[in-house]
C-alpha cells in the first residue's frame, strides 16, 4: 500500500495528493499518515510548494468528506427508525434511544466533527453520522475545512521537516493512534454504562 501510495505521488504530483487524500475519505485502509508527510517531503526534492500540496490535499480530504456526508444523508435518521421498528426488538434498542443520539449530535455535532478530522480512521468516517443527523452542510463544511487543514498543514510541515527520515513519523502515528483509540474505547464504555444505568434509573 505504501509503496502505490507513494509512486502515484511522485508521478502525478498535486493531483496525486488530491486523489490519494480523497480516496483516504472514502478507504480508510489508505492512511493520511503516509500521503501527508510524504508530499511534505516531496517539497523539498521536486518543484512543488508546501502551500500547494496542504492546498491539495485539503481539497481532495472535502471531497472525500463531501461523499461520505452524502451517503449519510441517504441513510437519515427516520431511515435508521424504520429498521429499529423492524429490527430493534434484537439489539434492544427504541426509537427514543435514536432520537436522543440525534439530538446529541446536533448539539455537539459541530465540534464532534472538528475533533473527529483529526483523529486516524475516525476523521473519515464521521462525515456519515454528520449527514443522517441532517447537519447544517455550510456549517459542515466549515469544521470540516478547518480540522482538516490543521491536520493537514502539520503532517505536512513534519514531513518538510524530516525530509528523507519522513518514514520516522510513522511510529509515533501509530503510538498516537494507539493511545487515541483506547481513549476513545474508554469513552464509549463509559457512555455505555451511563446510558444503561439512566435508562434503569427510568
Amino acid at each position: 500500500m505504501q509503496n502505490w501510495v507513494t509512486s502515484m505521488m511522485e508521478e502525478l504530483g498535486y493531483i496525486g495528493v488530491f486523489l490519494m487524500m480523497a480516496l483516504e475519505n472514502v478507504f480508510p485502509p489508505i492512511p493520511s499518515e503516509i500521503v501527508l508527510p510524504f508530499g511534505g517531503f516531496l517539497t523539498t526534492t521536486t518543484n512543488i510548494t508546501v502551500l500547494g500540496v496542504i492546498a491539495a490535499a485539503t481539497v481532495g480530504s472535502v471531497l472525500g468528506a463531501i461523499i461520505l456526508f452524502g451517503i449519510g444523508l441517504l441513510l437519515d435518521v427516520e431511515q435508521l427508525e424504520k429498521m429499529i421498528d423492524r429490527y430493534g426488538h434484537i439489539l434492544r434498542i427504541k426509537k427514543q434511544d435514536i432520537k436522543r443520539a440525534d439530538a446529541w449530535f446536533d448539539k455537539y455535532g459541530y465540534w464532534t466533527v472538528f475533533i473527529c478530522r483529526l483523529v486516524p480512521l475516525v476523521r473519515s468516517l464521521i462525515s456519515i453520522p454528520a449527514g443522517m443527523s441532517n447537519m447544517n452542510f455550510a456549517m459542515f463544511l466549515l469544521f470540516t475545512v478547518a480540522g482538516t487543514l490543521f491536520w493537514n498543514t502539520i503532517l505536512i510541515l513534519i514531513g518538510v521537516q524530516l525530509g528523507e527520515s519522513w518514514t520516522d513519523i510513522l511510529k509515533f502515528m501509530d503510538l498516537y493512534s494507539t493511545v487515541v483509540y483506547i481513549g476513545l474505547g474508554i469513552g464509549m464504555v463509559l457512555i455505555v454504562y451511563l446510558f444503561i444505568k439512566r435508562r434503569k434509573q427510568h
